[in-house]
């Protein structure tokens, strides 16, 4: 049965057994799971992250960005989570799926490579005291005076 809202459950573990149209939102592993929402009983994983899945939580309902699209399944369903409702999507086409998800691996790869480009840049420029200071103690340092 293809559904059109889904609840949500915050848990440290995925169950083994998971419930129809209930999204397991793990933060400690940064992982959501669910059933398939068009019935099939496919297990959907979508990790979250900068470079996967986001999250959204505004306290009642949650979202999911980007959509799901499920083209290894046999269903091949694709949807987006949208407070709790789920808005279905137009099919693809195996050359949309192929540009869609080579879109997604440039992503990534950009991603990562940002966040080690990041990583390698050399410490905060001198002061003009020739003190190295990071921008939150130097805003502690001010806010105390």
């Amino acid at each position: 049965m293809r559904r059109t809202s889904i609840t949500h459950e915050f848990v440290e573990y995925i169950p083994g057994k998971l419930a129809e149209a209930v999204l397991y939102i793990s933060i400690t592993y940064r992982t959501a799971v669910h059933q398939c929402v068009c019935g099939c009983g496919n297990k959907v994983i979508t990790p979250i992250g900068p470079a996967d899945w986001q999250l959204f939580y505004d306290g009642e309902t949650v979202s999911l960005t980007p959509s799901i699209g499920n083209w290894d399944f046999p269903c091949r369903s694709h949807y987006w989570i949208r407070s709790n409702q789920v808005r279905w999507s137009s099919d693809w086409t195996d050359e949309r799926i192929a540009a869609g998800q080579a879109r997604d691996n440039r992503e990534r790869e950009r991603y990562f490579a940002s966040r080690e480009a990041v990583e390698h840049e050399p410490e905060a420029a001198e002061t003009t005291n020739g003190d190295r200071r990071r921008p939150l103690a130097w805003l502690r340092r001010r806010s105390r005076s």
